[in-house]
């Protein structure tokens, strides 16, 4: 049963699926266990409504030196073995909610911002990954109309990810979003994410048997499920600016080889995220662009 602290809160169900398409066949959890998690998490709360909508962590061939490349995600990931075997029990980070805008005129576009714990690349050359996932975050989408919407959500992979819809978001705010062991190595979580612009917050503690192996600052293009399944679209977006990272309560010390870039069908790279910040803590976020320029300041 999911462990709400704070005041009740009204979540919708999100259908988000496995990881997958992973480098060098990593391992899957098997379908039914999906399923079975998905209907704790319905039954957890009448307020609960199932979504089309999902997710899937799906890595591309490294084509470039030093840059690991998605088609669906792009930001910084950290793993254990990049990290001289570290292993992850908390990880926090702030970041803007981008104004999103419809990039091809008449298709729906569909983002998200968020930072997780696990199902990232366990190594610097990403040919180990990991299928475990932790993660919250803001979702930035245009409809067809061009008409932009925003909400926040989080996530247990291989679980169906619940929005939270008592907390309004708005492009422009400022958002601190926190994932923590509340003692290390149980594998009961702490996830806590606030709008620092209107006050508003959401906590929730959930068993989670989590590998610790990777965590990340991501912005993502998700997939789809139902009528038009597949990857989502990217719109346009502002930088989200993430800053304030922290892996295990110190500084993320972030790398430029830590980088992920996104890409299209065609190998084109749509997403970039810049240097880090002169504090290495932070970095822009650029889309339908091949370069972005970090901060100027910490």
């Amino acid at each position: 049963m999911l462990l709400t602290r704070g005041r009740p809160e009204r979540v919708q169900v999100t259908l988000r699926t496995l990881p997958a398409g992973m480098l060098r066949g990593a391992a899957r959890l098997p379908v039914l266990t999906a399923l079975s998690l998905a209907a704790c998490a319905i039954a957890a709360s009448s307020a609960f409504a199932l979504s089309a909508h999902g997710q899937l962590l799906r890595l591309a061939p490294h084509l470039r030196a030093n840059t690991n490349q998605s088609s669906n995600w792009f930001g910084y990931n950290q793993g254990t073995l990049e990290q001289g075997s570290k292993l992850f029990n908390s990880i926090t980070g702030d970041w803007t909610v981008p104004t999103a805008t419809q990039h091809t005129a008449g298709g729906a576009e569909n983002s998200s911002d968020w930072i997780g714990i696990g199902g990232g690349c366990v190594d610097s050359g990403c040919t180990a990954t990991d299928s475990t996932l932790i993660q919250t975050g803001t979702e930035q989408d245009v409809s067809s109309t061009g008409a932009p919407s925003y909400s926040v959500w989080w996530e247990l992979v291989p679980a169906p990810s619940l929005t939270i819809t008592s907390m309004t978001v708005n492009p422009g705010d400022h958002m601190h979003a926190s994932i923590a062991e509340v003692v290390p190595d149980s594998n009961l979580w702490t996830i806590t994410i606030k709008d620092l612009t209107n006050g508003q917050s959401y906590t929730t503690t959930v068993p989670y048997t989590s590998t610790h192996l990777t965590a990340e600052w991501i912005e993502e293009t998700p997939l789809l499920l139902g009528t038009n399944a597949g990857f989502a679209a990217l719109p346009n977006l502002t930088s989200p600016a993430f800053d304030l990272a922290t892996t295990n309560g110190a500084p993320a010390n972030l790398k430029a080889t830590e980088q992920m870039q996104l890409i299209d069908s065609g190998g084109n790279v749509i997403g970039s995220p810049s240097a880090p910040d002169p504090d290495a803590d932070g970095f822009n976020a650029c889309t339908w662009a091949g370069t972005c320029t970090a901060p100027s300041s910490s």
